[in-house]
């Protein structure tokens, strides 16, 4: 297990009565694989995975190994702020047919650098699939720090790290720790350029749900070392990429979605898009068509 390049972060299409839309969710896959993806996350924080029930989880997975058939890793959000839960929950992801599970910090119990390791060694000993660590401080409340990550490296089990802090200095501790058995990738679209041309091996991305086409030219001209034609194209996305924040992930994208024919609205505690940002967000989904026509990769009719 290697992960590289682009992967995408996938958001659950709903339909109008607020279940799964699992049409729409293969064709988003299709038009994934088809952009040239070269990963996809299922049931990350991006897909709601705190709003699923179980049998959706499976349902999610089992329809994303079916469509992907082995052509890229299926990747599932599995990490929950306790280590046996979240070893259970790589173990039902493995049952599905998972390749790997993307682990983030366990949320808001905020454990120590010491028991971050213990356990994300648990996992990896115990949940049946390779890990890709994640960390988001910012949304879980702890920050799993290059030191303990240099030593997660080593363990066999322990594939790479999706790291959402983009501060240059964070980029190079975490680069320099790169091998054959462990990938950095960053998690943050914004400064994904910046990273990967500092030596990250791709990017966990959200703008690439609506995108991705466009979201596989950033990777491979960042990967390639062309920084001119990498910093004329990220400019090009930039609006997408602040977009995608405006309001709490995956709101702003879910809306994107929608107006490109990927299901409908969210689950709660999480709410619709702004009234206010309703007009940008038209603007956008046309900005995601026009980007990703010119790669040649337009989304998938419904």
């Amino acid at each position: 297990m290697h992960p590289t390049g682009l992967i995408t972060a996938l958001a659950t299409p709903f339909d109008e009565a607020g279940a799964l839309d699992l049409d729409a969710w293969r064709r988003l896959l299709q038009w994934q694989l088809a952009a040239g993806v070269e990963g996809v996350v299922v049931a990350g924080s991006t897909g709601e995975a705190a709003m699923l029930e179980d049998h959706e989880y499976d349902a999610l997975l089992r329809a994303a190994v079916e469509v992907v058939g082995g052509r890229v890793a299926v990747i599932a959000g599995t990490g929950l702020p306790g280590t046996a839960r979240t070893i259970a929950q790589a173990r039902r992801a493995a049952a599905a047919g998972a390749d790997a599970a993307l682990v983030v910090t366990p949320p808001y119990v905020r454990p120590t650098q010491a028991g971050l390791l213990a356990h994300y060694r648990a996992v990896a000993d115990e949940g049946g699939l390779p890990v890709i660590l994640y960390n988001v401080p910012g949304r879980t409340g702890v920050d799993l720090l290059p030191d303990t990550v240099a030593e997660l490296a080593a363990h066999a089990r322990i594939a790479g790290i999706k790291e959402a802090v983009s501060y240059p200095a964070r980029v190079a501790a975490l680069v320099a720790l790169r091998g054959p058995g462990f990938s950095v990738l960053g998690g943050d679209d914004a400064s994904a350029a910046r990273s990967m041309l500092a030596g990250a091996d791709g990017l966990v991305s959200v703008g690439s749900n609506v995108a991705p086409a466009a979201y596989r030219r950033l990777c491979d001209l960042a990967r390639g070392g062309d920084a001119a034609a990498t910093g004329q194209w990220d400019a090009r996305l930039a609006p997408l990429h602040d977009f995608c924040g405006i309001e709490s992930n995956p709101i702003p994208a879910k809306a994107l979605l929608q107006r490109l024919g990927y299901g409908h609205g969210l689950r709660l505690p999480l709410l619709p898009l702004s009234a206010q940002h309703q007009g940008q967000a038209d603007l956008m989904a046309a900005l995601a068509r026009d980007l990703d026509a010119h790669q040649g990769r337009e989304p998938l009719a419904a």
